[in-house]
């Protein structure tokens, strides 16, 4: 593994520890999540150990840490400077880091149908959609580390949203997926191509019928194509295409960043 990748993967394994304790303490003992496997379409296979009991929907959390293996493996390519080499090796490496991690903390809501499981869930994915926010924001204005850090705090804490609301982190998701969708036309606009075109639009589908497959798991399974493989676990097929295509989507577009503005610093 790359030192950026190993050093990536540090940060995103600290991150998540930190969020678990957080959840561990109590915080957010009164969030309103959904635990139980009535909230699934897939019916409970008796006699199977707990994290198979959904086989279909615990098994597709593999997918996620197969994909992050790909992207640790996967070339930046040999183009711009050591810096700037170094620096989309991290950016990739964060995002690789994040599918590798949520698969298995998918896979423990799954399996526990643990309220703590399940908040931990929902907390993590809100700084996955921040990312490419990041990312757009280094091909805009180069290298600006605190203000990354910064975007990425300000993920995390946006969670707070669901101890004030039942949709609250709804709420929070919804700004997060159009921040994110907004960031990547901006940056499309000033410097994609047809490729890049491609990929962004086969990532806002998949975002679309990840959200779509996941909210109507059960009215879904009234058709034959839904019962075996539900909603559910076709949200979470497209939920991996939405990773795979966010990164081809920024891989794709010129590894340069733009030049920053006048007297800043990459």
């Amino acid at each position: 593994m790359q030192p950026e990748a190993g050093q990536a993967l540090l940060h995103v394994f600290v991150a998540t520890c930190f969020c678990a304790a957080t959840v561990h303490t109590g915080l957010f003992a009164g969030v309103s999540v959904q635990v139980g496997y009535e909230h699934y379409a897939e019916a409970p296979v008796a006699g199977l150990p707990a994290c198979l009991t959904m086989p279909f929907n615990s098994v597709v959390n593999l997918a996620y840490v197969l994909l992050g293996l790909h992207w640790f493996q996967r070339s930046t390519g040999s183009l711009g400077s050591a810096a700037e080499r170094l620096r989309l090796r991290y950016l990739k490496g964060v995002f690789a880091s994040m599918a590798l991690i949520y698969g298995p903390l998918q896979w423990l809501r799954i399996a526990t149908q643990a309220h703590p499981a399940a908040v931990l869930d929902q907390w993590v994915t809100l700084p996955i959609f921040a990312w490419p926010v990041v990312w757009c924001l280094y091909l805009d204005r180069g290298w600006m580390p605190h203000l990354f850090l910064a975007i990425e705090g300000l993920s995390l804490s946006s969670y707070g949203l669901a101890l004030l609301h039942p949709c609250g982190f709804e709420v929070a998701l919804g700004v997060h997926i159009a921040t994110a969708v907004g960031q990547a036309l901006r940056v499309y606009w000033r410097q994609g191509s047809t490729a890049s075109g491609t990929y962004l639009a086969l990532a806002v589908l998949c975002c679309l019928g990840f959200m779509g497959l996941k909210l109507y798991d059960h009215e879904l399974a009234r058709w034959c194509l839904f019962q075996r493989l539900t909603g559910h676990f076709w949200s979470k097929v497209c939920d991996v295409l939405q990773f795979h295509f966010a990164l081809l989507f920024l891989m794709s577009l010129n590894a340069h960043p733009s030049p920053p503005p006048a007297g800043k610093a990459q």
